[in-house]
């Protein structure tokens, strides 16, 4: 239905969704990037947490993007260069300066698959040190509750493109910080993503990447050499 109506909109363009890959429209340019059910595990569960997200990417850029959440009719929407706004309301991320005041969401790999080791690892070094960590079970809402500042940031690996593009540009139009988690500088991507408010994106980047890094083998300790035994010197009498 949501492509449907997408493409009786706009004709020409494509369109990049989970259940049916990549489809290609004459306007090589544009194309929408859809997730028509970012949360189906709690949907299937009858948990009202869920959401409808649509991107827009022109020229690899993404222009737009409207995350709904249909259960409390939350639209969360943002235009490139115009802001991000809840419903009719202005989106401002959190101010909060410090990770022991700060509430963070991330997402828990799914069914074995991705570096489940290593997000056990980023969680164990970041719970010490922030308020409280949540994981809700839908990326484009904890990208869409960190633009309205109900997180204090974000964080997630192993994602897809239609779970992450427009809740980045929400959290960059909010005034929020959005990369990869090592740094790099296409999160829309979904490999990783670290969205935060400009104080806490480094420091909690800093210790995601810490967390990461091969941790050094002890040396050996030093052999002791084994002790030799004496020998008793001897000689015959005369």
């Amino acid at each position: 239905m949501v492509r449907d109506e997408l493409a009786r909109a706009r004709p020409d363009f494509g369109f990049l969704m989970e259940e049916s890959g990549t489809v290609e429209g004459r306007d090589k340019r544009s194309r929408w990037i859809i997730d028509p059910l970012d949360g189906t595990t709690n949907f299937l569960h009858g948990l009202p947490h869920w959401a409808i997200s649509i991107a827009l990417e022109r020229e690899g850029e993404i222009v737009a993007g409207v995350v709904y959440e249909p259960t409390h009719d939350e639209m969360f929407w943002a235009e490139k260069g115009q802001g991000a706004f809840l419903n009719h309301q202005r989106l401002r991320v959190s101010a909060r300066r410090n990770l022991p005041d700060a509430l963070v969401a991330t997402g828990i790999p799914f069914k074995g698959h991705g570096d489940f080791q290593g997000f056990m690892a980023q969680l164990a070094a970041v719970m010490p040190e922030v308020s409280g960590i949540r994981r809700l079970g839908s990326a484009a809402l904890d990208l869409a509750y960190t633009a309205a500042g109900r997180f204090d940031a974000y964080w997630e690996t192993d994602l897809n493109p239609w779970d992450v593009a427009a809740g980045v540009l929400l959290v960059a139009e909010a005034g929020g910080f959005v990369t990869e988690i090592g740094g790099g500088r296409n999160p829309a991507a979904g490999q990783s993503v670290l969205a935060a408010n400009p104080h806490l994106h480094l420091p909690l980047g800093t210790l995601l990447r810490n967390a990461m890094k091969p941790k050094a083998k002890p040396a050996p300790a030093a052999s002791t050499p084994a002790a030799s035994t004496p020998t008793a010197a001897g000689g015959s009498a005369g």
